[in-house]
């Protein structure tokens, strides 16, 4: 049985795990010489839809993603990695939204020592271009992607990996999206196909998640019906050996779930490094990863040791 992260604090639960990260990454990097910046690659987006629109598919969206906390939560997102100390180098919060740009805007006021950058476009289009002009020789950062929905092709999460110098945290869309997508029956337009096949970088998740079966029609000809057999841990292992294809740094063992008060799974928390040099990211990440243990919980925040760490 997988253990999940329950109830309506899962808005706040995936960012005190990012934000742990984010602690230990900026002592480590403070002082070496590297221009280290944070991206938040959908920083005002917001769960507002009461709807997911995927091509010619409407998904109705669980409440909490609807409600008062999961829109205070991304409200407050920026505002927690900037209250990372020491501070990153450069700050990067990306939304196409014209609007919700300028409300991210008004955050410098409330932090005029950070060097911020507000981007109004695509975040795709804005990856990929940060990912193939910086100079990785004397560049790292973090990039957070906490789509709505099934926004990021594979190309960006390739694009990211290709760099070489950037630790990558990405609420995968799961259960919120992706599962809902594979009708158990396999009968799956072609439209929404491809933009599986966009989002895995891959054609080869049919196969593995549905199982062919031939019967005899009425009129003895033979006819092939398919049956889905993945569940989501199976949706979990194949997104996390995808992962592992492209991301030479590493790649955390532990996701972790983000489920619903209904205990209803929505998104998977997955950590990948892309610096084939760096062992310890992965360590830290999966140790911020870890489940609460079921004792009495301690305020004190642990890492492990990490000697000789070259990020």
């Amino acid at each position: 049985m997988v253990e999940h992260v329950f109830g309506g604090d899962w808005t706040k639960e995936k960012l005190n795990r990012v934000s742990k990260y984010l602690s230990a990454y900026v002592q480590i990097l403070k002082d070496r010489d590297y221009h280290y910046s944070y991206i938040d690659a959908f920083a005002g987006t917001g769960y507002v839809n009461s709807k997911l629109s995927v091509e010619d598919e409407q998904i109705e969206i669980f409440p909490e993603l609807t409600e008062g906390e999961g829109k205070e939560f991304i409200e407050g997102s920026a505002r927690i990695a900037l209250g990372v100390k020491p501070s990153f180098r450069q700050y990067y919060f990306i939304d196409k939204d014209p609007k919700k740009a300028r409300d991210l805007e008004r955050m410098k006021l409330d932090f005029p020592e950070s060097h911020i950058s507000v981007i109004s476009e695509d975040s795709n289009v804005f990856l990929k271009r940060f990912c193939k002009e910086s100079d990785w020789r004397k560049q790292r950062a973090v990039i957070f992607l906490d789509p709505y929905g099934m926004q990021i092709p594979w190309t960006t999460i390739q694009d990211i990996a290709n760099t070489g110098g950037i630790d990558l945290w990405y609420l995968f869309p799961a259960g919120i999206a992706i599962n809902r997508l594979l009708r158990r029956d396999g009968k799956i337009s072609i439209k929404i196909k491809d933009r599986l096949n966009q989002t895995f970088g891959s054609t080869d998740w049919f196969d593995l998640f549905y199982q062919a079966n031939q019967n005899l029609d009425l009129f003895g000809e033979n006819t092939i019906e398919y049956n889905k057999i993945a569940d989501l841990e199976d949706i979990k292992k194949y997104f996390i050996g995808r992962l592992k294809e492209v991301f030479h740094g590493g790649v955390a063992e532990n996701p972790l779930w983000l489920v619903n008060s209904r205990n209803t799974p929505l998104y998977l928390l997955c950590f990948a490094c892309s610096n084939r040099n760096v062992k310890s990211a992965v360590k830290i990440a999966q140790h911020v990863l870890e489940q609460p243990e079921k004792k009495q919980p301690s305020n004190k925040t642990t890492y492990p040791t990490i000697p000789g760490l070259n990020i």
